[in-house]
């Protein structure tokens, strides 16, 4: 645990020897492969053909397909072996949402119920309330639901006004108020209710049949249609007082460590779609022919295929790291497993930040491909461009998720030391030299920004954005380059020249992000120009290796899927 503890101050330390080793998909199992196998045919053989009913809101197909989720173990990956689950971790529920991400809005509604629909009863509740639940929601007999969200609280979710009063004799709740937008509101048995009492947010356990239980009519949305999406309304609901789920008054507890979870999640449902875009636009530009040529034969095509490629690879990358840690860390002591998680707050926004704005380029650049047919809600790419945009808006607003990840990094501070290294790397690997160039300067940004006491960082936000889009960068670059480091490692170098090439990219236009970051923001924050102009100066002195040709590298890679047909690197 105390590696983990310590994992931020190891990573601002700009050591040399960059020897970390951590989770990536190709670390899968046997096992887990089949795990992976048996949610790719259940999305094609069960999910895909129903598609159409599952946008038209046909319930009963959608509870079907849980039932069935159900009995092939894909609801109890996280769920403890005595409740009826596997209790496989992060990564493996991780790769089940990934193969989800085919799925369309079905995913949106499996997600949910797999995560913030169950991890409060396995992190949070009492043996009764286990026992109770999570066998019937691991097996799909019962859908899950979370309310958090309020007319008037959406990203400030923790001043929701839906209100829980105690009786005299301390034996039942009763709770009023509305929740908003509450994913499968309609098809759910029990809802996570998080509501204001005495002593503070808390959060509670509501089953559908309660009496003063109600749902509002279907949400008409730009996409994720399949979903149910609706307001929950609460009347005079009487629950009993073992409903409470945690401590009274500790909800915002329960609600902020599983949003966490939940942003992870999300990440790896857009990855799955990000593929599922990739193989759709691949397989469309070599059947469609322009000029006598296929579409994937024209270079700017090409240089689209590698991008969206490029960016699908550092996502995955980041994604399994993180997941990877988060497994570690749980069974690295037996300290409380949410005082744990909740120091992985900064690398799950990231994550929802990164692999969400990633989708969304990718189905955009996928319906160009498509050209007029992307329009045309015939094709596929019609459907995933409209059920992408969400994604940059709930679990936490990407806004939001940028501020959490700014607060949490100026923290950081203090470990930083009062000097940045002078140190030029010259003897390291190139991409190496990248990654350690931008932290140097992101570490060179955080200590000027905590000196600079006039700026009310938490108030100028544009300073928040820049910082947190330097440390997505750098944490995608570094999550790269030790994968690929790993695999040549283990496979050599010409088996894994498509990783390498990635690589190459990744870094060395993640480094120009980074500089060009730090130059905007140490521009804005220093305003004596005397001094901001040595520190430009200093910026343009680094010795940064010398930029190579990318676009050949970007044609390789693109051949390299095309002539695969589908997203394998």
């Amino acid at each position: 645990m105390e590696k983990t503890k310590l994992q931020w101050e190891e990573f601002f330390s700009l050591n040399q020897e960059l020897n970390t080793i951590f989770f990536t998909p190709e670390d899968f199992s046997g096992d887990e492969d089949l795990i992976a196998k048996t949610t790719e045919q259940f999305v094609k053989q069960e999910i895909v053909p129903q598609i159409e009913n599952i946008e038209q809101h046909n319930y009963q197909v959608s509870r079907r397909l849980f039932e069935k989720a159900g009995e092939l173990g894909l609801l109890s990956i996280e769920v403890p072996e005595e409740y009826g689950g596997f209790e496989l971790g992060k990564a493996v529920s991780g790769l089940v949402a990934e193969k989800m991400g085919y799925a369309g809005a079905f995913s949106v509604s499996f997600n949910i119920h797999a995560g913030v629909g169950t991890l409060p009863y396995i992190y949070y509740g009492t043996k009764d309330q286990k026992e109770k639940y999570l066998p019937k929601i691991a097996s799909g007999e019962w859908i899950g639901a979370y309310a958090l969200t309020e007319p008037n609280a959406g990203s400030d979710a923790l001043s929701a006004k839906t209100s829980a009063v105690l009786n005299e004799e301390g034996t039942a709740w009763t709770l009023n108020g509305e929740k908003q937008w509450i994913t499968n509101a309609h098809m759910a048995d029990v809802y996570v209710v998080f509501a204001k009492t005495n002593k503070g947010m808390t959060a509670f356990i509501v089953e559908r049949t309660c009496e003063g239980v109600s749902i509002g009519l279907e949400e008409k949305k730009m996409g994720i249609k399949g979903s149910s999406t609706a307001t929950l309304i609460l009347e005079d609901v009487i629950i009993p007082a073992e409903n409470v789920l945690g401590e009274v008054g500790k909800g915002h507890h329960v609600a902020l460590n599983i949003l966490n979870f939940a942003r992870l999640k999300l990440a790896f449902g857009n990855i799955g779609t990000a593929k599922q875009a990739i193989g759709l636009s691949v397989q469309y530009g070599k059947e469609r022919k322009q000029f006598q040529t296929e579409l994937v034969d024209f270079t700017m095509i090409q240089e689209k295929i590698a991008n969206m490629i490029i960016a699908t690879y550092g996502a995955e990358s980041a994604a399994y790291r993180t997941a990877g840690v988060i497994d570690e860390a749980i069974h690295a002591s037996d300290e409380g497993i949410m005082q744990k998680m909740s120091q992985f707050a900064m690398e799950c926004a990231i994550n929802k930040v990164n692999a969400s704005e990633t989708l969304g380029n990718i189905v955009d650049e996928a319906v160009q491909i498509h050209g007029g047919y992307g329009y045309m809600q015939e094709y596929e790419v019609e459907r995933l461009y409209r059920d992408a945009r969400i994604s940059r808006i709930f679990e936490g607003t990407n806004e939001i998720n940028r501020l959490t990840v700014a607060k949490m990094l100026m923290k950081q501070t203090k470990q930083l030391g009062d000097q940045v290294d002078k140190d030029k790397f010259e003897n390291v690997e190139r991409n190496h030299r990248y990654i350690l160039l931008s932290k140097q300067l992101l570490k060179k940004s955080l200590k000027t920004l905590s000196q600079t006491p006039e700026l009310k960082i938490e108030q100028e936000q544009e300073y928040s954005r820049v910082l947190a889009d330097m440390l997505k960068d750098v944490y995608v670059m570094e999550s790269a380059f030790l994968r690929t480091k790993k695999a040549i490692s283990k496979n050599g170098e010409e088996k894994e020249c498509t990783k390498q090439f990635i690589t190459d990219v990744l870094c060395e236009e993640g480094y120009r992000k980074v500089e060009s970051a730090a130059i905007v923001l140490l521009s804005a924050a220093v305003q004596e120009e005397q001094t901001r102009n040595a520190i430009l100066d200093e910026i343009r002195q680094l010795s940064v290796p010398l930029y190579t040709n990318l676009f050949t590298k970007k044609r390789e890679i693109a051949k390299t899927i095309i002539n695969r047909g589908k997203y394998i690197v």
